[in-house]
């Protein structure tokens, strides 16, 4: 019996004795209890929470600033590299860690995507607050990616001149099979709090370096909790069905050897994607690249070209990625 089909068979025999079992848990923003603030080491939300940042400065007077949104499992450090190098060119970058991740207080637990937007919203304000007169982009990786598409197009959305999504995060549930949806939410709701890894089962870059090193990483989350899965596979569903309304500014980057979120997600997300002026939506494909384009060994294009896009972004991207776009997705 294959794989699948013993999945599925263990879903239909099981969920009726199980249905009764636990509720995944959300640890949601509590009620405001203060104006939220921006200092130097951390955001503190409305209702206190403390979610923790980095930055990291040109010299002089920034050009452009990004607020970077790291994937899952992730943290804020995932834009070492690359916020290094745009600060070589004049952006300044803020990256902090999402609830739920890195150095947070309730590290491992899903916070709800109503949570992931507000938080994103609050650190928008507070860094369009302080940096006046300054363009200001998003820049979403994966999951990051897909609670940027959300909070775009939500009511009153966050006031910035752009963003960026690498490789955002929309395989959900219309990507997934049968019996691996009927396989998540059963355990979901019987055993929220089980621990998965999902190591060895894709090759998310071609830097391996910088794999291993994340596995030396106490921030990265190696064990998932199965509700936290389910709570990310609700946001994805949430990315794919605002991708119909997305309409912001924005440069959309993917690789070709993507495993995470493979084109059977990507492709149907970007034919989702309303019409809107070539100056206003730029789609760069890179056919070297792998999930973590902004890590990869090939890293440097990818972080020459949103630098690139945020200066100029009506020019023509150095890579020359998205003139292999069209062509790509034709294939698809």
């Amino acid at each position: 019996m294959s794989l699948r089909r013993l999945g599925l068979l263990l879903v239909l025999l099981l969920a009726p004795a199980l249905a009764g079992g636990c509720a995944p848990r959300v640890e949601r923003a509590g009620p405001p209890v203060a104006e939220a603030m921006l200092t130097e080491q951390h955001i503190v939300a409305a209702d206190g929470f403390v979610l923790p940042i980095r930055i990291w400065e040109p010299e002089g007077r920034p050009v452009a600033v990004a607020l970077a949104v790291h994937g899952f499992n992730d943290h804020s450090t995932a834009f070492e590299a690359p916020a290094r190098a745009w600060a070589e060119r004049g952006v300044l970058t803020y990256a902090y860690d999402q609830r739920g991740f890195g150095r947070t207080a309730s590290r491992g637990l899903w916070p709800g995507v109503g949570t992931l937007v507000s938080d994103l919203k609050t650190a928008a304000r507070l860094i369009r607050d302080r940096h006046p007169g300054v363009p200001l982009y998003l820049v979403g990786e994966s999951m990051g990616g897909a609670v940027t598409m959300v909070a775009m197009t939500r009511p009153h959305p966050p006031d910035v001149d752009g963003a960026v999504l690498v490789a955002p995060a929309v395989r959900g549930r219309h990507a997934m099979w049968p019996w691996e949806r009927g396989l998540l939410w059963l355990l979901a709701h019987t055993a929220p709090g089980l621990t998965l890894s999902g190591r060895g089962l894709v090759t998310p870059s071609d830097n391996i370096e910088m794999l291993r090193g994340l596995g030396r990483d106490p921030l990265f989350i190696k064990q998932t909790r199965v509700d936290a899965v389910w709570g990310l596979v609700a946001l994805m569903d949430q990315a794919m069905e605002v991708a119909a309304e997305f309409n912001s500014r924005a440069l959309i980057l993917y690789g070709v050897h993507d495993e995470l979120v493979p084109p059977r997600a990507i492709a149907p997300m970007i034919e989702r994607l309303p019409p809107v002026p070539e100056s206003r939506r730029r789609i760069a494909i890179y056919e070297t690249g792998y999930h973590m384009l902004l890590r990869d060994l090939q890293a440097e294009i990818v972080v020459r070209d949103v630098v690139s896009w945020m200066r100029h972004p009506d020019r023509p991207l150095p890579s020359q990625a998205e003139a292999r776009a069209e062509t790509w997705l034709a294939r698809q």
